[in-house]
């Protein structure tokens, strides 16, 4: 098929800020996880696809199967909707402490 590209698990974005490999980066409405650090403006290969333990807000529980959006100005995920960037949801439950700053997401890849 002369139109087909790629499988489109993956494509190079251009970095709207700085990110280190296994940070999530959001151009447009496009959401993906950098596989590589690449400089603002830079080229980096993005995963859209998945499943990635990514930062997350400190104090806020989160239940398998939860809706997780994207906080583009504090880098890190959420469960909180408002003003935020829906990227996926939660594959397992996580603890609502301070350190619990971790959480395991399945991108969901539909942008």
């Amino acid at each position: 098929m002369k139109t087909y590209v790629q499988p489109g698990n993956t494509i190079t974005l251009t970095a709207p800020y700085a990110v280190a490999s296994g940070d999530g980066l959001l151009v447009g409405s496009i959401f993906g996880i950098a596989s590589g650090t690449a400089a603002l403006g830079e080229s980096v290969e993005t995963a859209l696809v998945g499943v990635f333990d990514i930062t997350k807000v400190g104090s806020q529980a989160w239940t398998a199967g939860a809706r997780i959006y994207w906080d583009d100005t504090n880098k890190r995920t959420t469960n909180v909707a408002t003003s935020n960037t829906l990227i996926g949801v939660a594959t397992e439950a996580v603890a609502g402490g301070a350190g619990d700053t971790i959480g395991r997401v399945r991108l969901n890849g539909s942008f």
